[in-house]
């Protein structure tokens, strides 16, 4: 603390009580004076403090900001996330207070924050972000990927002091605080990252409250499970409702290529994505969302021109009710699977799906499409994954990910069906993957012909 504050002689060994105060009284006098006129923010916390310190300073004695009641300009640790292994992270806090469990993943994003938070698939988890400075853009309304933040908490590396972005309305911490998300900064994600990767995801109680003992949040992290858990009902909407918002046309990146003919598409809310429907809108498609339960006699009855299944957090095998509905579905209508629906239609096929170790979080993982050999950078958000192995014959591996050689996509000519594991509409991410939307509409188109 003696090596931060240093002594008074060391920032002006001239300058006595009598200077600083008459400085500050000019500064008060004359508003374009400078408010410290030469006099340093350590002399002038000083000139607060006690009066027994103005006396140690009058007499010219080294005065170290140990020795007296000085209010540190830094926040100090005042959090802690306890892992399920033992391990105990202090950090700081930022965001909503208290304490909340989840299991902890890491995302490779450098950007996109803000649709990270409001993505409902991290529902039930803690999002550790690997790019070390976030929040330096603030947060704005026009990012929203949905109507909350489902997610149980963020950790961040360094937290940015100011904001800097014309679409920036708040804060990151301001609003975190709002919706009640608690997050923490000054902790090594990088030794946390490494444990990720080398032991898999790991559950993590977040806490700021210090009546509670390190052994008490670790077992609650031990007693804690996200596996078989349906977290899908409690991200879906609660009744049908029309979407027809397009991609704006600020942001909009392939004008005059989308089809100018109406296709309704039943979409299946499991914790579906705004841009997942801004890109079916943008192609042409009306769009009629449906709660995760909707029967699916009852979307049979409406005629659609193709279903969507959408992304949505956790277990599929936890939601055997998702996988009834697929099946009564496909073969009826061109059918669309994207991140959790990709896994509903694995199950749904015959096939298994299992936990990844770590899973895919993350904007920049390559995916090579099998049936010509094409490579884009994609955007993924899922811990489980489909084992091509165990799928019925006639089903098609079309797209595998690069870093694992795990099933990426899905096709089954015959009964209209395609399906993706990772996000095409890309929010945040780069838009290799748009074209898959194309494909759903020429699918659709295909089977009206």
């Amino acid at each position: 603390m003696a090596t931060m504050a240093g002594t008074v002689s060391k920032f002006c060994p001239t300058t006595t009580f009598e200077n600083i105060k008459e400085s500050r009284l000019k500064s008060l006098r004359n508003p374009n004076m400078l408010q410290f006129s030469g006099t340093s923010a350590m002399q002038y916390r000083l000139l607060c403090t006690k009066e027994s310190s103005y006396q140690k300073l009058k007499a010219g004695s080294t005065i170290y900001a140990g020795s007296m009641d000085v209010e540190r300009p830094w926040k100090t640790s005042d959090a802690r996330l306890v892992l399920e292994d033992g391990s105990i992270w202090r950090a700081k806090s930022f965001g909503a207070t208290g304490t909340q469990v989840g299991e902890v993943v890491f995302n490779t994003s450098l950007t996109g924050y803000q649709e990270i938070l409001t993505d409902p698939s991290y529902a039930g988890q803690f999002v550790l972000m690997t790019n070390p400075h976030i929040g330096n853009t603030g947060v704005n309304p026009d990012d929203e990927e949905s109507s909350q933040c489902f997610l149980g908490g963020l950790i961040i590396r360094s937290l940015s002091i100011c904001t800097s972005n014309w679409r920036c309305t708040e804060t990151l911490g301001d609003y975190l605080a709002k919706r009640n998300i608690m997050g923490i900064y000054d902790v090594d994600t990088r030794a946390i990252t490494r444990r990720l990767r080398q032991d898999g995801s790991l559950i993590g109680v977040l806490s700021t409250d210090d009546s509670r003992t390190d052994e008490d949040l670790l077992e609650m992290a031990k007693n804690w499970n996200i596996v078989g858990v349906d977290l899908i009902t409690g991200v879906s909407c609660d009744a049908p409702y029309e979407w027809s918002e397009k991609t704006d046309s600020e942001w909009e990146f392939k004008r005059g290529q989308h089809s100018t003919g109406e296709y309704h598409v039943i979409a299946y809310d499991f914790g579906i994505k705004h841009n997942i429907l801004r890109r079916l809108t943008s192609y042409g498609c009306k769009i009629t969302v449906v709660p995760s339960t909707w029967p699916a006699s009852e979307t049979l009855k409406l005629k659609p021109d193709g279903v969507l299944f959408s992304n949505g957090p956790g277990d599929p095998a936890a939601v055997p009710y998702a996988v009834e509905t697929v099946k009564d579905i496909i073969g009826k209508v061109p059918v669309f699977g994207i991140c959790m629906g990709h896994q509903l239609i694995g199950q749904a096929l015959g096939g298994k799906t299992f936990k990844m170790k770590f899973g895919h979080h993350g904007g920049n993982h390559p995916v090579c499409d099998l049936r010509n050999g094409r490579v884009d950078i994609s955007a993924q958000n899922h811990n489980y994954a489909v084992d091509p192995a165990s799928l019925p014959e006639g089903a098609e591996v079309t797209h595998i990910n690069l870093n694992d050689n795990s099933c990426a996509g899905l096709a089954f000519p015959k009964l209209k069906l395609m399906s993706l594991q990772y996000h095409p509409e890309s929010s945040p991410g780069p838009h290799d993957s748009d074209l898959a939307f194309g494909e759903f509409i020429e699918l659709m188109k295909t089977n009206k012909v």
